[in-house]
């Protein structure tokens, strides 16, 4: 993903696309985005390490092409547990991996750590936030999304999102510091506003979010406080449409809300969040319901995503289309009008399927989608070197799954033969053999699987550590 780098990148003699900010490459003496010469071989420049860039790049294993991979973070991140997370349910080592011990039996991928400021489509060049250019003759970018709040951006500061390990880190602490501040709270009515958590937006996220927090408040805390009940704590969900889990059949979503009123979470559908600040939300009810507020001491956001900002630098660079949420307007092949060698995947690309005999589809903004277009993405780049036309991308859909809580999922899973919705228990172990196997490394899959035992059989979260708080909050 394009965001500030963490440290300036370290650009090696002869690293493939490394160049001096002044614009002459290191040990080559070209200038950044001069033509190659015929001996070298193609530059690849992927932006983004997230699940698009990470399987772009290792389709071009063993091809004859050097590849540098820029993203902001040094690690890839699993994002579909990444609430666990912020729920202290894992440690952060367990859902991610160093991007270098990725790539480091694969010699042609240079991985550098920094921020794409800007992209040059005529010199054909990127350029990072320390002044770094890097030339490309193709370039793939899969910079992903970020958190949308509707034009109500002020609201971020109330009701963090979670697409980072830092955002990940927010958001746990938030919820633990809201127990300890509750412990310490005299007055009854401040009380019960940090004993309420809210989560807003009912799609996975939501839906596991707020299934984890009614575990925790039930399970894991009780007998640990002196002056407050945990399993007293409110845990509501609050989703602007009229079902949860839009993206799944109905039965799926009506099957999910009954399991999380089940742990206890009241669950308001066609309920739209029109105010957030510290002290709570204001809701207005479906139809002419006055609106109503409730003091919370923790809310959670899990409603609305966004492109890349990077999706509109690309935009004024190349004279490409965006969409409402800022994502590129792409070929059936995943490039760019008028620009061929520059490819947009994941969720920062606006993009359809085509399958031959039906009308191309839109692609949804999730993981396999964006493993798909990365590897669709390079295979066009070896059939264009090879002097063969580009193939259209077409996305296979294999369904989607969410876990509600102990024993509790919905899953909706597509196979050759037939389409199966099936819930509760069976799908709840499906959720967990799915993940640990998409896992990346053989390590992470053996600590969440040893993880996830612990507290199936104990109910304790082991990673219940608030690391540092906001001076003046609760706590500091």
């Amino acid at each position: 993903m394009a965001a500030s780098a963490a440290a300036s990148p370290v650009l090696l003699r002869g690293s493939p696309g490394g160049s001096d900010p002044g614009g002459e490459e290191r040990g080559g003496g070209r200038p950044a985005g001069a033509p190659r010469t015929g001996s070298e071989r193609p530059r690849v420049v992927i932006v983004g390490c997230g699940f698009g860039g990470l399987e772009a790049a290792r389709a071009l294993h063993g091809a004859e092409v050097e590849i540098t991979l820029v993203d902001r973070a040094n690690h890839h991140l699993f994002q579909p547990l990444l609430y666990q997370v912020a729920t202290a349910g894992l440690p952060a080592p367990a859902i991610a991996a160093p991007v270098r011990h990725l790539f480091r039996h694969q010699p042609n991928v240079t991985t550098l750590l920094g921020e794409v400021t800007a992209i040059d489509a005529v010199a054909r060049s990127v350029r990072l936030a320390d002044g770094a250019v890097l030339p490309y003759d193709h370039l793939i970018v899969a910079a992903g999304a970020t958190h949308s709040y509707f034009g109500h951006d002020a609201w971020a500061a109330h009701a963090p999102g979670l697409k980072t390990l830092a955002d990940a880190f927010e958001v746990r602490r938030r919820v633990l510091v809201a127990f300890e501040a509750a412990e310490k709270e005299a007055d009854a009515a401040r009380r019960e506003a940090w004993l309420t958590f809210v989560v807003i937006g009912g799609g996975p996220t939501g839906v596991e979010l707020a299934g984890t927090l009614a575990e925790i408040a039930s399970r894991t805390l009780p007998g640990e406080f002196r002056h407050i009940d945990p399993s007293r704590a409110r845990i509501l969900l609050v989703e602007g449409s009229p079902r949860l889990l839009q993206a799944m059949p109905e039965r799926l979503g009506a099957s999910a809300q009954r399991q999380l009123e089940k742990l206890g979470v009241e669950v308001r559908v066609g309920a739209r969040v029109t105010a957030i600040d510290a002290h709570g939300l204001q809701v207005q009810p479906p139809g002419d319901a006055a609106p109503y507020r409730i003091a919370s001491g923790c809310i959670l956001w899990a409603a609305g995503v966004a492109a890349s900002p990077l999706g509109r630098q690309i935009a004024e660079a190349t004279a490409a289309t965006v969409d409402r949420a800022g994502r590129v307007q792409v070929e059936p092949d995943l490039s760019i009008a008028g620009h061929p060698e520059i490819s947009v995947i994941g969720d920062l690309a606006a993009a359809r399927s085509y399958v031959a005999g039906t009308e191309p589809q839109p692609v949804p903004g999730v993981s396999p989608a964006a493993k798909q277009m990365g590897r669709t993405a390079a295979r066009n780049i070896l059939l264009r070197a090879g002097g063969r036309p580009a193939q259209p991308f077409r996305y296979r859909d294999w369904g989607s799954l969410a876990t509600i809580g102990r024993n509790s999922a919905v899953v909706d899973l597509w196979t050759p033969w037939r389409r199966i919705e099936f819930s509760g228990r069976p799908a709840w172990l499906f959720w967990l053999f799915a993940h640990i196997y998409f896992l990346i490394g053989f390590r992470n899959r053996i600590i969440v699987m040893l993880d996830w035992a612990w507290a199936y059989w104990t109910s304790q979260r082991s990673a219940r550590v608030i690391a540092a708080t906001e001076p003046g909050s609760p706590g500091g």
